[in-house]
């Protein structure tokens, strides 16, 4: 948790019970708050209620409550004290909880152990719309009992009445579900859900968490959908075949019970044999038929998924790229990456696996409807009666599943945590003798684990044996009103043969309503993620000329710069520099002093809240950003390295240099010494962050690649406080001879780093130029210069540790 502001400290919530539920700060910046609130996770209508109470508040502009993370975002005045925007939230948890609780006579909300499976089952056990079919049965059962069942017969015979009642019904059960199970809500972790979307396919898109649904799913194949046109009607063509296909088999089985049908007969086909070779020959070619489809139609799908996964990836990645410095250090870089993979991947699989399966359920339940509504009327609301039943059954077992889960999840990733942690606490575990304690806990972890994988495997087995039992009950109930309408007179066995295996068959479909539904919210979810980084603002890039019109020297000025970051004071203060052009130029101070914002503005990782940086009389802002930063070599006191050789490292940024040239950068920056010490010289690998080398050799590897780069203009940030003193010689004669005819400036907390600048600049705390001049008249001076020199070569001379604060953060 990053806060760029003063905490303004948890309030708690006061329960009923005397219970208090802590309220807990994620981040606070003028504007926006985030807050883990307990109280609303797992409970949807608490989070409405919160979110009223919230808005209602003066100054708060917008409030997202979201009961799936627990977490409640507040967008308010940046006039308005966070103390006061966190004590409003407290008491409107409070107070809606309190009511809650008064209403329902009990406790409105559970601690964090909400969260386990047993809560997620209470709370998502009515999600799936259990009352509606309670009250819908009850009422049957009274109108059954008064005498009312025959007159409730005849309607429901009724064919259009039944297809009414049973989408009425199955719409209000699927409604419930989603609305209740709080997915379709956008994360709160967004601050600007309100934002433009400038990375949006289109102008009619609607922004992060607002209008889902179809305009969302068309958003997602921007650009692409002929192609999912295409693969739509594929799938549709594919069932409709699939279904054909069946009430084929099913109609040859009658046609050879009955030794022949009459409507083939009417058709020319005489005899059994005939007709039963007709009937194999259009088996076999739907047979080709389908398997042609569903091949055509699955790869069209999957190729789709990959492409809109890789278009968004791609898109997304280079907006990031694009993205201003301070709004990309403000959201987390985790969160950033999640986006990257598994949203945009969640992305691909739903457009690549669960809108083939919509569809394909869509289609399912379109034939069946359609082909008893014209063959046989009066059976098709025994047939589509079940729907909502089964429905049903599979969201409420879903919603079971789900918490099942996530219960196992966290029993696994307990059970991982203290497995990792015990590995690599050995030393301590071992020197404790408590090796005995620690295998009783991970025994007690790992029989947790086991408990709950087995209720979930329980639940598993349990939704797909009802689904199935229910499917498989349509079976005689259909075939007995069949056969009661057939001795009637009112059916054929003609038009009822290929009908009677039907139910069965798209019923069991329904088995995987919960997952379609579940991976429908969390595309959904995804998807506003992905915009909502689009939505976030990108570098302006300037009007600048051409970079390779500009690669000499330059005379960099400050001129009355004052810089703050967000929520802070003033860390520069009307300061005024100039950094001749081919000369070195040094910077020091305490920590805190604004030294390292200097080079963030000259880079324009930062802009000037007043004042102005210009380059060659230019301003900086005026410049592309290529053509600046193409002219300036930056090394910061904590390089990044990435995960490759050492080569690979020092030519990053011109990719084209041959070993020759990448060897003398090597040298120049003191580097080539432990290089060559290694077992693989310059193709050794320096892991993940350069995990495998030392801070020392870190630097030299960053300052070998600014060497390799040639840039005109220099920034050293504390590059040498990693190494020492004989390194740090060697470094500074390379340094002194690389920059001959550059601009080099040095950021420096030990002394002797700058000690042969052309010019020196002191800044004291908050951002004040102190002192500025040569060596020699800083000593002279017997300012705050001289006070550091002395204490640093006092020390030197005594023989004592140096005090460089080499290992200290610079602002």
């Amino acid at each position: 948790m990053s806060l760029l502001v003063r905490s303004p400290g948890p309030p708690a919530v006061r329960r009923p019970g005397g219970a208090r539920a802590p309220v807990q700060v994620r981040s606070v910046v003028p504007g926006r708050q985030r807050w883990d609130v307990p109280a609303i996770l797992g409970r949807p209508h608490l989070a409405q209620l919160v979110e009223s109470a919230l808005t209602a508040v003066d100054g708060i502009h917008e409030v997202r409550a979201n009961p799936v993370t627990g977490r409640v975002l507040l967008l308010h005045d940046p006039r308005t004290a966070p103390r006061e925007v966190a004590r409003a939230l407290g008491r409107c948890v409070a107070d809606v909880c309190a009511r809650t609780a008064a209403v329902s006579g009990g406790e409105p909300a559970r601690d964090g152990a909400r969260t386990d499976a047993g809560a997620r089952r209470a709370a998502g056990g009515t999600a799936a719309g259990l009352s509606p079919l309670l009250i819908a049965g009850g009422g049957a059962s009274a109108a059954l009992a008064l005498g009312c069942g025959k007159a409730a017969f005849s309607v429901l015979t009724q064919p259009l009445v039944a297809l009414g009642l049973v989408t009425v019904g199955t719409t209000v059960v699927i409604r419930r579900a989603w609305r209740r199970s709080g997915l379709a809500r956008s994360d709160p972790g967004a601050p600007d859900p309100g934002a433009p979307d400038p990375g949006a396919p289109g102008p009619g898109e609607p922004g992060p968490g607002r209008r889902r649904g179809q305009n969302a799913y068309l958003g997602m194949v921007a650009g692409r959908r002929r192609k999912f046109g295409v693969a739509a009607s594929l799938s549709v063509l594919s069932q409709v075949v699939e279904s054909g296909l069946f009430a084929v088999s099913a109609f040859t089985l009658m046609t050879v019970i009955r030794g022949g049908s009459t409507a083939l007969t009417r058709l020319g086909v005489l005899g059994l044999g005939r007709q039963l070779a007709f009937l194999g020959t259009g088996i076999g070619a739907a047979t080709l038929l389908l398997m042609g489809l569903s091949y055509s139609a699955g790869r069209t799908w999957h190729k789709l998924g990959k492409e809109v996964e890789h278009e968004w990836r791609t898109r997304t990645y280079d907006h990031v790229q694009r993205m201003k410095p301070s709004v990309l250090e403000d959201e987390r870089a985790s969160r950033i990456a999640q986006v990257l993979t598994e949203d945009v991947g969640q992305l691909g699989d739903f457009v690549g696996r669960t809108m083939h399966e919509s569809i394909a359920l869509v289609t399912c339940f379109g034939v069946m409807v359609g082909a008893y509504l014209l063959l046989a009327p009066q059976v098709a609301w025994a047939a589509m009666l079940p729907i909502p039943l089964v429905t049903w059954l599979s969201l409420r077992f879903h919603s079971r599943a789900v918490a099942d889960h996530e219960a196992a999840g966290a029993r696994k990733s307990q059970l991982y945590a203290q497995v990792v942690n015990n590995l690599q606490a050995n030393q301590t575990v071992k020197a404790s003798c408590t090796e005995d304690y620690e295998a009783r806990r991970i025994g007690e972890l790992s029989d947790a684990h086991c408990d709950a994988a087995h209720r979930t495997d329980r639940s598993a087995l349990a939704q797909t044996h009802l689904v199935r039992l229910c499917a498989g009950a349509t079976l005689p109930f259909t075939m007995l009103l069949g056969s009661r309408a057939l001795f009637a007179g009112a059916l054929t066995v003609e038009r009822f043969a290929p009908l009677f295996d039907m139910p069965p068959a798209a019923l069991w479909r329904l088995n995987r309503l919960g997952d379609i539904t579940d991976e429908h919210q969390r595309a959904l979810a995804a998807f506003d993620r992905v915009r909502y980084l689009h939505s976030l603002p990108v570098e302006a890039d300037g009007e600048g000329e051409p970079p390779a019109t500009r690669r000499g020297p330059g005379r960099i000025t400050l001129e009355n710069v004052t810089f703050a970051y967000p929520g802070r004071p003033p860390v520069l203060r009307n300061l005024s520099m100039e950094m001749a052009q081919g000369q070195v130029t040094g910077i020091v101070g305490s920590t805190g002093a604004g030294k390292t914002t200097v080079a963030k503005l000259l880079m324009r990782f930062e802009h000037p809240d007043s004042g102005c940086v210009r380059l060659d009389g230019r301003s900086v802002s005026q410049m592309s950003l290529r053509e600046l930063r193409g002219a300036i070599g930056y090394v910061a006191q904590e390089p990044f390295l990435f995960d490759g050789t050492i080569a690979d490292n020092i030519e990053y940024g011109t990719f084209a240099a041959d070993r020759r040239r990448i060897v003398e950068a090597a040298r120049k920056a003191g580097a080539d010494t432990f290089i060559e010490a290694l077992p693989d010289g310059y193709d050794t690998r320096v892991g993940e962050r350069g995990a495998a080398l030392s801070g020392g050799q870190k630097q030299r590897i960053a300052l070998a690649r600014m060497i390799l780069n040639a840039p005109p203009i220099v920034i050293l940030d504390e590059a040498t406080s990693a190494v020492d003193y004989e390194t740090e010689a060697v470094i500074q004669r390379a340094l002194n001879a690389f920059a001959h005819r550059r601009t080099l400036i040095v950021i420096a907390h030990r002394l002797s780093t700058i000690r042969n600048a052309d010019r020196i600049y002191v800044l004291d705390r908050g951002g004040v130029l102190a002192e500025k001049g040569t060596h020699e008249e800083l000593l002279r001076s017997g300012g705050r210069y001289a006070s550091l020199w002395n204490l640093q070569t006092g020390e030197r001379a005594a023989g004592l540790p140096v005090v460089t604060q080499q290992n200290g953060r610079n602002s």
